[in-house]
């Protein structure tokens, strides 16, 4: 871009070219507090309100968080990995007692909590029922709410829901329909007491923008998309036994699948 080019750029679109070298070269780093609005416009010789709008640009790119009552952060570039098919292992279940998403964030050095927000038989979702092989016209799912969050030992954030549903005949007389405390290896130690051994795993991706409830219970920053993983789980008979639909904050959360690779 010559400087004819650069004059003529709105002053907020300056500043914002401005402070994204300053963060793209580590002169501001991940997690530090930008300056005050007052002090950037001194510096660029700007309102504050077309400060305010630089901000909103980097905002809405990703590279800045705005905190209301503690100022403008730049974005902590943090990752939180999902192993696909290894996130599973029988064996890593069985050694740690652990469910997936723990042992998943032990791997990674991350302190997890999960908060299961409601357990209740409910007419599954279209696409649900389809999976499962249940009807949409009856109570034929129990439907359990799981909110996951994270913490790096400096600050604790909510990574994903997740809201699993599992046949009426799979969870009837069981912790699975009545309980948020699952015991020793969790909803997949339960399933197989029930004779539901997870073999094999269906994913299926997509991302969209979140719902303004999904915004808010995530506290997803604005511009920042969802990655939705619509998981059925499939035991050792080929049956089909579970679907979780997890919504994933697109900014916090990846997916790392090694997987073999069929003749």
């Amino acid at each position: 871009m010559n400087e004819e080019d650069t004059g003529r750029r709105l002053p907020s679109r300056r500043v914002a070219d401005g402070l994204r070298s300053a963060i793209a070269a580590g002169e501001l780093a991940e997690g530090e507090k930008l300056p005050s609005e007052r002090a950037l416009a001194d510096r660029f010789g700007i309102a504050r309100n077309t400060v305010r709008e630089a901000v909103r640009l980097l905002s809405e790119e990703g590279l800045v968080d705005v905190r209301h009552g503690r100022g403008v952060f730049v974005r902590r570039r943090r990752r939180l990995l999902r192993f696909g098919g290894a996130r599973y292992s029988r064996t890593t279940r069985q050694e740690t007692g652990l469910s997936p998403y723990r042992a998943e964030l032990a791997e990674q050095g991350l302190t997890p909590r999960v908060e299961c927000t409601s357990i209740e038989r409910v007419a599954p979702p279209a696409d649900v029922a389809e999976r499962l092989g249940a009807t949409t016209d009856a109570p034929s799912v129990v439907r359990r709410e799981n909110w996951y969050f994270a913490s790096d030992g400096t600050e604790e954030y909510p990574v994903q829901v997740g809201v699993t549903y599992i046949p009426w005949e799979v969870a009837d007389g069981s912790v699975l329909a009545t309980s948020a405390d699952l015991g020793r290896e969790s909803l997949y130690g339960r399933f197989e007491e029930r004779g539901h051994r997870i073999s094999r795993s269906r994913e299926e991706v997509s991302a969209r923008m979140p719902t303004p409830q999904e915004a808010s219970g995530l506290r997803i920053p604005a511009g920042v998309p969802v990655l939705e993983v619509l998981h059925t789980g499939i035991d050792h008979n080929g049956l089909p036994f579970e679907v979780t639909r997890f919504t994933m904050r697109a900014d916090l959360g990846g997916l790392d699948y090694d997987m073999p690779i069929e003749d």
